[in-house]
């Protein structure tokens, strides 16, 4: 999978985020809403990407729920992972079924503009009061041919295609394509939490279109208190290495550190780490080490501190069956199992994290702790379904949370 160099497209998320619109307006914004983009990649992968790889001429329609609200609204979009720049028509925002409320977005005091590969662009403000958890539809108009090298794949959401500007029917499909981002107008105390993961964060086997990942969960925990969610997980994500998209050391600055009033951080990471190998998925890989995985860990607890984020780390979840009876089997191993516990031991008791959150406790079967209870698994011993993602929120202990980070 091809990507920018991260430098490249770090400076283009600063440059859409600290233009002159945003330098003009003292106010603070927050991240209310996220979908981290993903590289595109090719037929040899062996999950397809169920987008299509061309676009002629469009209209994307999408509906995004927010977790904190605000007087004040910008959408961001990404060209992360464009070849070229990525020309934008115009973009409509709405409560989600009253397109009375309907507000034209502009771009510089633009309606159009274009966004150069490796780069984000950020909306001009928006007068839009919204309340915590309010859906919002979104129609983005794609005016020229567009090659489609980055999105977000699956995230139990799905967008409508539309032939040009017709308010016509078109068809749907799974993930989400350009837009990555709503920022709201922070209240007093306001700041955002993200979340950091691979499918589990990213909600597979929940049900689709309903916001019912963990991170939704927690964002109904944490919406009186003014406090935003952004979720920052990718399907096939690795803390080390790339998978279906950057690995997390090469995208925390981007998706976590250069959020807009972020102030924690959640993650949970590894499993794949330690599934993939020998997989379908990393067929030629060999097994990772724990000290592959501890110093990873550790450079993210770094880099978060030197910013003044708080960092929690959660267990990673039994998967005893991951997976099995499809064609993605070889999931799971004794070996790979001996592996997780080893990891969960170092994340419970070393002592890197500002907090511990004990996934693993809450989801396990206590008469086969290593496969997850029945009541939480979503059917393929790997995710839980939603009555398992609404406990692992219900297991975040929002005391440290609420505290006013020190920054």
């Amino acid at each position: 999978m091809a990507a920018h160099p991260g430098s490249i497209a770090a400076l283009g998320l600063a440059l859409s985020l600290g233009g002159n619109a945003l330098a003009a307006d003292s106010r603070p914004w927050l991240s209310s809403w996220y979908a981290a983009p993903q590289p595109a990649w090719d037929s040899s992968f062996v999950l397809p990407m169920n987008v299509p790889a061309q676009l002629e001429q469009q209209t994307v329609r999408e509906t995004v729920r927010i977790s904190a609200g605000g007087n004040r609204i910008r959408l961001v979009f990404s060209n992360r992972y464009g070849h070229e720049a990525l020309r934008l028509g115009s973009v409509r925002v709405a409560p989600e079924g009253d397109a009375g409320r309907a507000h034209a977005l502009t771009f510089s005091g633009k309606s159009e503009a274009m966004i150069p590969a490796g780069a984000a662009l950020t909306s001009d403000p928006v007068a839009l009061k919204v309340l915590p958890l309010q859906r919002l539809a979104v129609t983005s108009h794609l005016p020229s041919p567009t090659r489609v090298t980055g999105f977000h794949w699956g995230g139990q959401q799905t967008f409508e295609l539309a032939p040009g500007t017709a308010g016509s029917a078109g068809i749907r499909a799974g993930g989400r394509l350009f837009l990555s981002a709503v920022l709201v107008e922070a209240a007093p105390g306001g700041r955002t939490v993200v979340a950091l993961g691979d499918s589990i964060t990213d909600g597979n086997g929940s049900t689709p279109d309903m916001d019912r990942r963990w991170p939704d969960f927690l964002a109904q925990r944490l919406a009186p208190h003014g406090i935003a969610v952004a979720n920052a997980g990718i399907s096939g994500g690795r803390l080390l290495k790339d998978g279906m998209g950057q690995s997390a050391l090469a995208r925390f600055e981007q998706d976590v550190l250069s959020q807009p009033g972020v102030s924690d951080v959640i993650v949970l990471l590894g499993i794949n780490d330690i599934g993939w190998p020998g997989s379908p998925f990393a067929p030629k890989e060999g097994p990772v080490t724990l000290d592959q995985l501890t110093a990873g860990f550790r450079q993210l607890v770094a880099a978060a501190h030197a910013r003044g984020v708080r960092i929690a780390a959660g267990t990673l979840p039994p998967f005893e069956g991951a997976l099995e009876g499809t064609p993605f089997a070889g999931h799971y191993s004794a070996q790979k199992e001996e592996m997780r516990q080893q990891l969960n031991y170092w994340i419970r008791t070393v002592g890197a994290f500002d907090t511990v959150i004990d996934f693993d406790a809450v989801l396990r079967d206590p008469r086969r702790p290593r496969r997850m209870r029945a009541e939480f698994d979503s059917g393929d011993h790997l995710h839980p379904g939603d009555a398992g993602y609404r406990a692992m929120a219900e297991a975040v202990d929002l005391a440290p949370i609420l505290k006013e980070a020190a920054r």
